[in-house]
């Protein structure tokens, strides 16, 4: 299990709470955008001829931010209380982190409910200007029935969710984070499989649908799971990707919910596509570099076995919302599951949300997992309840969890920035 979801609150907030909102960037009554024009007091004169036809509908106004979602109540509760407690300068880092643009995680609705919320929240980040990330989160069998388990209950289910989803986005901007461990943990990973292989079978074919029903939308990109860079190698990472469709995808993400480094996450993006078009062109991926390869050797191989017009590869998008520390190292030998990717102690908030990476085939960084929500009880090898490492019980998984929000906003590299 690495991967917890956040799903799409519309709760209601206290007044007080709410407004701490206000001036976030999608506080703006939808009412104010949607007045009617006053009513002129004449028709117009008829025009004598008609205008001339298009010859190509005006574009689309340039979508250049990404979309900040309503924040986890929890989160403005917390940063409420550090208020009344005297600490305000905490207070604002919790809200600053609340205010940066983050996916929106969808699972475990119904079709019609996913539709709904899924165009509630297209059509705010349309009249925002900006592009919202949607992480969906329901394939049957996820997070092998761990922590995060939970989903569609057949493939059947899983479909007519997909297609709830694709209704509720229509003809608008998305950028859809597809079902987080769906490719990296596979049911056979984990033992949750039959003799002839059923249910990884199954897991591929609903990725493949969930592909071709959402990519074609118009204006909606699907990137596939990769895990991340100290997980899979490239060539065991990229067969899945090819039997998930990454084909008919725009490309694939890395390090949702995880810590591994910029760097780690950008090289580990750019020798996956490489592999891939490496695979296309008929090449076998065991032969392709792993991220462990030295750079200079794995550079030269990219040199002679990839052409160096890079513009059919398959882009990625990576997950900086809690890397800023980097991953976190457990004590040798004290635990005998460590857990490093469960609420793990001393993190901090990585780089901030962007869609300039300075690289053409890293499309975005992201904020993937919402940060200050937990992963989990983290048990490490122990009976429990406590998390041995913090001493505390931690929350449910996707619950508000203060003391790790905390941790995230006071070492966050880059600082994160109040107003």
């Amino acid at each position: 299990m690495r991967h917890i979801p956040s799903p799409l609150r519309l709760l209601p907030l206290p007044l007080a709470l709410a407004a701490a909102l206000l001036s976030g960037p999608s506080a703006e009554p939808a009412a104010a955008r949607t007045a009617p024009e006053p009513a002129r007091t004449a028709p117009e004169p008829a025009r004598t001829a008609p205008e001339p036809a298009r010859t190509a509908p005006e574009p689309a106004p340039e979508r250049t931010r990404l979309y900040t979602p309503a924040a986890n109540p929890d989160a403005l509760r917390h940063a409420s209380d550090l208020d009344s407690e005297g600490r305000p300068a905490d207070g604002a880092k919790i809200l600053a982190m609340v205010r940066t643009p983050h996916a929106v995680w969808y699972g475990d609705q119904t079709p019609a409910d996913v539709e709904r919320d899924v165009r509630t929240v297209v059509r705010d980040a349309a009249d925002d200007l900006a592009v919202p990330v949607l992480a969906l989160y329901n394939i049957p069998g996820r997070d092998c029935s761990n922590y995060s388990g939970g989903g569609a209950s057949t493939t059947a289910e899983y479909k007519a969710w997909i297609d709830g989803v694709a209704r509720g986005i229509g003809g608008r901007d998305a950028l859809v984070v597809l079902e987080p461990d769906a490719l990296a943990l596979l049911p056979a990973d984990c033992g949750q499989d039959d003799a002839a292989g059923t249910r990884t079978a199954a897991r591929y074919a609903e990725v493949n649908y969930a592909v071709d029903t959402l990519e074609p939308l118009a204006h909606t990109k699907v990137y596939l799971d990769t895990g991340h860079p100290a997980w899979h190698s490239v060539s065991s990472i990229v067969p899945r990707l090819v039997k998930g469709g990454v084909a008919r995808a725009t490309g694939f993400y890395t390090n949702a919910s995880n810590y591994q480094t910029d760097d780690a996450n950008a090289w580990y993006g750019k020798l996956i596509s490489a592999c891939l078009a490496h695979a296309a062109d008929g090449g076998d991926p065991a032969e392709c570099p792993s991220q462990y390869s030295p750079r200079p050797a794995a550079l030269a191989w990219i040199a002679d076995n990839v052409p160096a017009d890079t513009s059919g590869m398959k882009h990625f998008v990576t997950d900086s919302s809690r890397n800023g520390r980097g991953p976190w190292t457990p004590p040798a030998g004290k635990y005998t599951d460590p857990q490093d990717w469960c609420n793990p102690p001393g993190r901090g908030l990585g780089a901030r949300p962007t869609l300039s990476t300075g690289d053409p085939l890293h499309d975005a960084r992201l904020w993937i997992k919402t940060p200050g929500e937990s992963d989990g009880l983290c048990l490490r090898g122990t009976a429990g309840p406590e998390d041995p490492e913090r001493g505390t019980v931690n929350p449910k998984a996707g619950a508000w969890f203060r003391d790790q929000a905390l941790e995230l906003v006071q070492l966050a590299d880059p600082p994160i920035a109040t107003r």
